[in-house]
């Protein structure tokens, strides 16, 4: 069967590596046009698809991507700051306010971009993750940012109908956001947090891309949260 992403075209925001790349290439094995968008890319081809650009806190920067690119179908955000665990207390708020201007307001800021551009039957996925409902000591920011993106995903579903949005929350994922441990430390904390699920194991960033693919191909789909974590939440 003919893959509705067929010659349609997708834009994933935070696609240079982990999560988004991994969408990126699932959405191109499907016949879609793919334009990666990210900090650190540059204007080109990337790993064989078109790469542009962005920074999530600049609209003038999202302006010139979603203007470079035209007409699209489908928007795939997936940008999050690197968060380290801390209480309140040993928080300073402005980063914080940092943190939550790269995965919210970076994701809204692009969102109220984009819709010139999106088609009117198009879709939306945003990221949210686990802790979002399940609250764990020093992750407070993580927590806000991930419950305010399901929040928002739902009430933009109503408000920007026929347009579909959907959230995808994934668990504890292997990918380069845990650049910053070790090999044996990265794999210790994956020992440790995959023994916890009922599956027995974290997650690939491919597994987690399946989800994204799904809200995109699903036509009855909107305002859905898409929990791909091992069971984290049970």
């Amino acid at each position: 069967m003919t893959s509705t992403l067929n010659g349609k075209t997708v834009i994933v925001i935070g696609g240079s590596s982990g999560i988004g790349a991994a969408v990126a290439k699932a959405a191109a094995a499907r016949g879609a046009q793919v334009v990666l968008a990210g900090r650190r890319l540059s204007a080109g081809n990337e790993n064989g698809l078109r790469s542009e650009p962005v920074d999530v806190t600049d609209a003038a920067s999202l302006q010139r991507l979603f203007e470079s690119v035209g007409r699209f179908h489908h928007l795939v955000y997936t940008s999050g700051p690197s968060v380290r665990a801390k209480t309140l207390a040993e928080t300073d708020l402005d980063e914080a306010q940092a943190n939550f201007n790269v995965k919210l307001w970076g994701s809204l800021r692009a969102i109220q971009l984009a819709l010139p551009f999106l088609d009117e039957h198009g879709s939306i996925s945003l990221t949210s993750g686990q802790l979002g409902r399940k609250a764990a000591a020093g992750q407070f920011i993580k927590t806000g940012i991930n419950a305010a993106t399901e929040a928002l995903g739902k009430q933009l579903a109503k408000e920007l109908a026929p347009r579909r949005v959907n959230v995808i929350s994934p668990g504890v994922i292997d990918t380069p956001a845990y650049a910053g441990l070790t090999e044996e430390q990265r794999l210790a904390m994956f020992a440790k947090a995959g023994g916890a699920l009922p599956v027995g194991r974290v997650g690939q960033a491919g597994e987690v891309a399946a989800g994204y693919v799904l809200a995109m191909e699903n036509g009855f789909m909107t305002g859905a949260v898409i929990d791909i974590d091992g069971g984290g939440l049970l």
